[in-house]
C-alpha cells in the first residue's frame, strides 16, 4: 500500500509537469483492497487482473517496479516496449493478463484462463482473480462472465470495489438493489461484503474468498465500499462528488485507518512506518530516474514484424 501510494504520487506529479503523455490513473482510497487480494495470490502460479485503480494489487503480486516507470514514461524497454504508456502492460505467462479498458471485460479473461488450464490439466489449487468496479459490473461482459464462471464452478475471485461512482455516474444511477452483492445470489456464487476502508477486514475477507475458491468452493463475489479519493483519471477533478460523502465513513482514506489499526494491535511501530515510506521513495526515485534515462521506440527504426514473429515463436 505504501508503494503503490507513493509511486502513484509520484506518476500524478509526473503527469502535472508534462512528462507523461496520455493519461495517469491512480488508485487513492482502494489501496486496501487492492493490496489484500494481490498478497493472496502466487505469481507464476494465479492469475491476477488489475484495474486501473490497483497498483497496490500489482505491486503486492509482484509485477516489478520498472514495469510500471517504463509504461508510463514510454521507455522501449517496457513490457510494451513503449508502445503503451499508461495501464495496458502485464506478464500473461506469470498469471499478469494485460489489462483491457473495456471494464468487465478481464473477468471473461480470467475465466476463459482458468478454463484453459482445467483442460490442460493444470487448474488444481489455483485461483484467478478479477478487480472491477460499480460501472464495471454493469456491463454485458461483466454478467455473461459471472455467469459462465458459475456454470462451470471456476475457482475465481471478483473483487468489486464499489467506489460510488461510474467516472461520474452515482450509484444511484446505475443499479436498483440494495447492495451489489446481492447479485451473487442471482449467479448462483459466493457473496461478500466489506468495508474496503478497513485494511483487516478487507484482508479477512477477501483471504477467506480466496480460500474458498481454491478449496473447489467456485466463483467468489467481493464488494468493498469505499469511496475513490480522486477522480477518475488526473484529468479528472472529481468536482461531482458531494462533499458529505466525501466527509462520510465510506470516505476514510484507507492509508490513514491501516497505520492507525497496525499501531494499535502493535503490528508495526511508527518508526518502522517511517522507515517504509523512506524505502519506498527511494526506490521510486531509482526506477523514475532510470526509465527516465532509457530510450523511447524509434519509429523509423522499430520493425513491428520481427517481434510479432518473434512473439509467435514463443508460443
Amino acid at each position: 500500500m505504501v508503494t503503490a501510494r507513493t509511486l502513484e504520487s509520484k506518476l500524478a506529479s509526473l503527469y502535472k509537469a508534462g512528462k507523461i503523455v496520455g493519461g495517469v490513473y491512480i488508485g487513492p482510497g482502494q489501496e486496501a483492497i487492492s493490496a489484500s487480494i494481490g498478497s493472496c495470490l502466487t505469481w507464476n502460479h494465479d492469475i491476477f487482473a488489475p484495474l486501473i485503480r490497483d497498483q497496490g494489487g500489482r505491486t503486492a503480486f509482484g509485477e516489478p517496479m520498472l514495469d510500471a516507470t517504463r509504461s508510463y514514461l514510454g521507455s522501449v524497454k517496457g513490457p510494451s516496449r513503449g508502445r503503451d504508456g499508461n495501464i495496458h502492460r502485464g506478464h500473461p505467462k506469470e498469471g499478469l493478463p494485460a489489462m483491457i479498458s473495456h471494464l468487465g471485460a478481464m473477468v471473461s479473461v480470467v475465466a476463459g484462463m482458468l478454463f484453459a488450464r482445467r483442460i490442460q490439466g493444470r487448474l488444481e489449487g489455483v485461483v484467478g482473480a478479477a478487480s472491477v468496479g460499480d460501472g464495471a459490473s454493469s456491463t454485458g461482459s461483466f454478467h455473461e462472465a459471472m455467469n459462465l464462471a458459475a456454470v462451470e464452478k471456476l475457482p475465481l475471485v471478483v473483487i468489486l470495489a464499489n467506489n460510488q461512482f461510474a467516472y461520474s455516474t452515482p450509484t444511484d444511477r446505475q443499479f436498483a438493489c440494495q447492495s451489489l452483492v446481492d447479485r451473487a445470489v442471482g449467479y448462483g456464487v459466493a457473496g461478500h461484503e466489506v468495508d474496503g476502508t478497513d485494511l483487516l477486514a478487507s484482508l479477512e475477507v477477501i483471504s477467506k474468498a480466496v480460500h474458498d475458491a481454491r478449496e473447489g468452493g467456485g466463483p467468489q463475489l467481493v464488494v468493498a465500499n469505499l469511496l475513490r479519493l480522486s477522480g477518475h483519471g488526473e484529468h479528472d477533478d472529481a468536482s461531482y462528488v458531494p462533499e458529505e460523502l466525501r466527509n462520510s465513513p465510506l470516505g476514510r482514506d484507507c492509508m490513514a485507518v491501516a497505520e492507525q489499526q497496525l499501531l494499535a494491535e502493535d503490528f508495526l511501530t511508527e518508526a518502522e512506518i517511517k522507515e517504509w515510506k523512506a524505502e519506498a521513495v527511494e526506490e521510486i526515485q531509482a526506477a523514475v530516474a532510470l526509465a527516465q534515462q532509457e530510450p523511447a521506440p524509434d519509429p523509423y527504426a522499430d520493425d513491428w514484424m520481427v517481434y510479432a514473429s518473434s512473439e509467435l515463436a514463443q508460443e
